[in-house]
C-alpha cells in the first residue's frame, strides 16, 4: 500500500513537470523569426541546445508518465470494488428508528395497532361520483 501511495505522488509530480516542459517549448515556427533578426534564439542553452534539452526531457517525462500509468492501472485492477448500495435495488434498505433520548419509552407509551384500528373500504366510487371535466 505504501508503494502505491508513493507511486501516485511520483505520478502527479511527473505529470506537472511534463505539462511545464511542454508549455516552455517553442513552436516549430519560432526558428523562422529568429533567422530574420527577432532575437528569439538567444536563450540560456544557446540557439540549438535548448531544443535538444527540452525535447529529451519531455520524451523522458512522457515515457515515465505512461510507464507509471500502466503500473498504477495494474495495481488497481486487482483490488476489489466497494459494494454500492445502488447496485441491488430489489432489496429494501433497513433503516433503524432513532428514538428521542429525552423521552423515556415504556410499553404503555408505544402505540399498538390491530386490525380493528384500520378502517375497511366499504364504499366504491360510482360513475355518478366522478366529476366531469
Amino acid at each position: 500500500m505504501v508503494f502505491y501511495e508513493i507511486l501516485v505522488i511520483v505520478y502527479l509530480i511527473v505529470a506537472v513537470m511534463l505539462i511545464g516542459f511542454v508549455l516552455i517549448q517553442q513552436g516549430k515556427g519560432a526558428g523562422m523569426g529568429a533567422s530574420f533578426g527577432s532575437g528569439g534564439s538567444n536563450t540560456v542553452f544557446g540557439s540549438t541546445g535548448s531544443g535538444n534539452f527540452l525535447t529529451r526531457t519531455t520524451a523522458i517525462l512522457a515515457t515515465l508518465f505512461f510507464v507509471i500509468s500502466l503500473i498504477l492501472g495494474n495495481q488497481t485492477a486487482d483490488k476489489e470494488k466497494a459494494v454500492d448500495d445502488w447496485q441491488n435495488l430489489e432489496v429494501p434498505v433497513v433503516k433503524e428508528q432513532v428514538m428521542n433520548s429525552d423521552v423515556p419509552v415504556t410499553e404503555q407509551s408505544l402505540p399498538v395497532t390491530t386490525d380493528a384500528d384500520v378502517p375497511a373500504a366499504t364504499e366504491t366510487a360510482d360513475e355518478d361520483d366522478i366529476p366531469n371535466l
